[in-house]
């Protein structure tokens, strides 16, 4: 007997992965934050300075992301940094100290006063205070002393946006440079760059890390940790890659299947309350401490009863002596006695009497251990049959008390009748389903299928109002309209039409209406719940294919919750656990913030992606060029932006389908896209060219700081 319209289960495929989901998994992997590298005190290379020239040239490769800086005879850089500079006060011996790159995260003092010498999220200098201590620290490690207030080396730096060196190999070809602020494509015609069609693309390394930054703060709004931005780019070093296709991946990312290898823990420093485990011999111990305990807390109970109970029996024994003694007392002296122990009348004495008596039959009962259930005397209200004028103050005053008290004795009455009532109504109507469900299975099925499809209904309704195009939400809007004028061909005047919209009871209904429909008051959701977890119960008992993981409460668990599976993971999550609330779940966010370069718009970026600006390029930018699609037979992949896994697969697959197919590209990446800038300036400043671009000091000190001497590699060339 199994209903199948009503069932809240899947296919027994959809159970199968269910109980995977359940299933006991191995911990989790966890990679723990990177934090920039204090490498302590270094000795200085004053080997190259020795074995250099006068021609011998320092390169320095300006980066925002890091410095390089070394001899043009080297293979690479000799120094490598980052462009921070932290700077303060010494009290102790009252100096200024300067600690520049990774030496300003030697301690939180440093860290708190790092300052960096580029404009945020761009490759242009704003601090040059920061950056003159750069240069400065980069000639002193390099071993120069500057003794004479000069260097005595020509010095070859580089800046956004080409790669140096690489176009003077290639007679034609596209540079797709993207670095730690932005990503440059460069058009090479005959060994020149074309600098009216180069395009800059607002996206690095040092955006991903503030998008990834951003959506961690939002995915985990209270995380304990500190999450710092070397440590958010660390993690995109590490766990990001290029999806080949991003549509499909994104809406499959979180399924079950295989989620353990595709989320990512992250786990941050922590301190667990540990709970140290005694032997069984302590437990013991304690154990028998607890019960000894208990013996005298139950003996120091039963005294204070005993106590109690005498005191009771003694003040018993005084009220009974008092009222045998004013029997035969005169009024005057009855009222003083009455007064010197509080009472207003004897009535008040009679019933206090009656009260310790019960009282203390009750004490003596429990302590033989006799469990006393008396029947409950009937409450009598003598007062009410006699009439006002025969009752002096006090007497009016207790009949007016006795008319409460008979109200609430029968209003107790009632209910308790009600609730005979109501027991014996489900009992009937539990009776009378269970001959309908024996006589007529069929009419009873349908029954509980249209209770399910009433239900669906309303879900359905609910998500519909969250549509503008739906019934159920132009229906509101209707009756929001209606609401706004009585008369709606007239418009209505202030101070005009009187307002009696409340009048009627009926009117306050349309707020229900106009809420969440005319179909779901909390009254109607409470019934639909209740109705739907008595139909459960009946096909627990009566349907052997319907178990508890088949109920809506068991599949409102973890397993299911597609947030959960965002937020923690595929394993279940324990709020009490210092160590899991210490964790981060990348899983999305791994192919969610390399995708930006291909659409920016995923990060709310007002531009085209790299594969769209190609097509730009050579649709539009190089139309009068001639020969421009041999530029497509070489395009040329640097900067470390372009490291991430599955890059340079994606970008050939997605140019292929926007550029003519006569076209013949081939894409390949530089050996080593970090350095390439470096080793190609170092390599340019070997070639006689390079003395004769270069500005001496006398040229600095008679034509001013504006001058330059423009190359064939320099950024203006060809404008």
């Amino acid at each position: 007997m199994t209903i199948n319209s009503i069932r809240y289960t899947d296919s027994e495929q959809s159970s199968n992965r269910r109980v995977g989901r359940l299933s006991p998994k191995p911990p989790p992997k966890l990679w723990s934050p990177i934090d920039p590298p204090f490498r302590g005190v270094q000795a200085l290379p004053s080997e190259g300075y020795k074995h250099s020239s006068a021609e011998t040239a320092i390169v320095i490769d300006n980066g925002a992301s890091l410095i390089r800086a070394g001899w043009s005879f080297d293979k690479a850089p000799r120094l490598s940094f980052t462009p921070t500079v932290a700077r303060y006060r010494d009290r102790k011996f009252n100096r200024t100290v300067s600690y520049v790159g990774y030496d300003a995260y030697a301690d939180a003092t440093t860290r708190g006063q790092i300052r960096n010498a580029f404009e945020p999220g761009s490759s242009i200098v704003s601090n040059w205070d920061v950056m003159e201590n750069i240069l400065d620290s980069t000639f002193v490690r390099l071993g120069i002393n500057g003794e004479d207030g000069g260097i005595g080396r020509p010095i070859v730096m580089t800046e956004p946006v080409a790669n140096l060196g690489y176009t003077r190999k290639r007679n034609s070809g596209l540079i797709v440079s993207s670095s730690h602020t932005s990503t440059h494509l460069i058009p090479v015609i005959k060994s020149k760059p074309v600098t009216s069609s180069i395009t800059r693309l607002n996206w690095g390394g040092e955006q991903g890390t503030e998008y990834l930054l951003k959506l961690l703060k939002l995915k985990y709004p209270n995380f304990p940790g500190k999450i710092t931005d070397y440590q958010v780019e660390e993690m995109i070093r590490q766990h990001c890659y290029i999806s080949r296709n991003y549509d499909k991946d994104l809406r499959s990312f979180l399924d079950w299947s295989g989620l353990e290898e595709r989320d990512r823990v992250i786990q941050y420093p922590f301190n667990e309350q540990v709970v140290v485990e005694k032997s069984e011999e302590e437990l013991a111990k304690i154990a028998e401490r607890k019960r000894e305990s208990g013996r005298r807390l139950q003996e120091q109970a039963a005294k204070m009863r005993l106590e109690k109970l005498i005191r009771k029996e003694q003040t018993l024994d005084y009220y009974k002596n008092l009222q045998q003694k004013l029997s035969n007392q005169t009024k005057k002296e009855v009222k003083r006695l009455l007064d010197e122990d509080e009472f207003k009348d004897e009535t008040q004495l009679d019933k206090t009497i009656k009260e310790l008596e019960k009282s203390v039959r009750k004490a003596r009962n429990k302590d033989v251990g006799i469990t006393e259930n008396p029947a409950e005397e009937e409450a009598t209200f003598p007062l009410l049959e006699i009439p006002d004028e025969n009752l002096d103050e006090a007497g009016l005053k207790e009949k007016r008390h006795q008319r409460l008290m008979k109200s609430s004795v029968e209003a107790r009455a009632r209910a308790k009748a009600e609730k005979e009532q109501e027991k014996a109504r489900l009992v009937e109507e539990e009776r009378r389903d269970n001959e309908r469900r024996e006589n007529d299975l069929e009419g009873w099925l349908e029954e509980r299928r249209t209770f399910i499809s009433k239900i669906k209904d309303r879900e359905r309704f609910k998500a519909d109002l969250g549509n503008r195009k739906s019934l159920a939400s132009q229906m509101r809007m209707k009756t929001l309209a209606s609401l706004a004028s009585d008369q709606p061909g007239r418009k209505r005047r202030r101070g005009g039409d009187d307002d009696d919209f409340g009048a009627n009871d009926d009117d306050w209904g349309v707020y229900r209406t106009v809420a969440i429909g005319e179909q779901s008051d909390d009254e109607e959701e409470e019934d639909l719940a209740a109705g739907l977890k008595a139909v459960e119960a009946q096909l627990l008992k009566h349907d052997p294919g319907f178990d508890e993981s088949n109920t809506l409460e068991a599949q409102s668990d973890w397993s299911k919750s597609l947030v959960h599976a965002f937020l923690r993971g595929p394993r279940p999550f324990d709020s009490q656990s210092q160590q899991e609330l210490h964790q981060l779940h990348l899983n999305v966010e791994r192919i969610r913030v390399p995708e930006v370069i291909f659409q920016p718009s995923i990060a709310g970026l007002d531009q085209a992606g790299i594969v769209d600006i190609v097509a730009d390029i050579f649709n539009h930018g190089l139309t009068k060029v001639p020969n421009q699609i041999d530029m497509l037979r070489d395009i040329f992949l640097t900067g470390g932006n372009t490291l991430f896994r599955g890059f340079e697969e994606r970008f050939r697959k997605e140019l292929r389908a926007v550029l003519p197919l006569e076209a013949l590209i081939e894409v390949r990446r530089a050996r080593d896209p970090l350095l390439d800038a470096w080793k190609g300036a170092a390599q340019w400043s070997k070639e006689p060219a390079f003395i004769q671009c270069a500005l001496t000091r006398e040229d600095y000190h008679e034509r001013g700081l504006d001058y330059l001497k423009e190359h064939n590699l320099g950024n203006s060339f060809g404008l």
